[in-house]
């Protein structure tokens, strides 16, 4: 049971990046506003504030993001540096592309393999396997995010985290662009 809670709780490390329901439809945003570009979104300072809730619902840890991010061309840096309420802390440095028709990849240290994601009108997809450290061990989880834009500094993240397609709790964040 501990080292369930702690795989779950370790997940809050997880990103910058949201969750929904299998049966969401990226398409179904497409005419929302504001459009979001994730290029121009995270270009500056951005904090964010976070919880992960198990699958019971039971919020097993909260966390806060200093996000330093830049962009050249279409290769961007999302250095994000989390606090944990419990006073630990971590770093993840993403690598993105940005491709044709919204795609973006990216990569991280900690991330197996490629993450992949698309936007369309104020909402972004991102769907990445993440190598979760707990107790020694290493566990490859899957994280299905989805990321919507509120306004030019407002974006909320609900991210679904699952291992063999059970799912093991969620994510929420709020993030907020702070001014230029």
């Amino acid at each position: 049971m501990m080292q369930r809670r702690l795989l779950l709780s370790a997940a809050v490390a997880a990103p910058v990046v949201l969750s929904g329901c299998a049966s969401q439809n990226l398409d179904g945003y497409a005419s929302e506003k504001p459009v979001l570009d994730l290029a121009q979104y995270f270009n500056g300072k951005i904090d964010a504030y976070g919880i992960f809730q198990d699958r019971s619902g039971q919020i097993a840890r909260r966390f806060t993001v200093v996000m330093d991010c830049s962009w050249k061309g279409n290769e961007g840096v999302l250095d994000e540096a989390f606090t944990y309420s419990d006073g630990t802390t971590q770093r993840r440095i993403w690598r993105l592309t940005q491709h044709a028709d919204g795609r973006y990849t990216g990569t991280a240290d900690d991330v197996v393999g490629t993450a992949n994601g698309q936007t369309r009108g104020n909402a972004f997809r991102w769907t990445y396997t993440l190598a979760l450290p707990v107790d020694g061990k290493v566990y490859n989880v899957d994280l299905d995010d989805w990321i919507y834009l509120i306004d030019e500094r407002v974006m909320l993240n609900r991210a679904t985290m699952s291992k063999f397609g059970v799912r093991l709790g969620e994510i929420t964040l709020s993030f907020t662009k702070r001014a230029a």
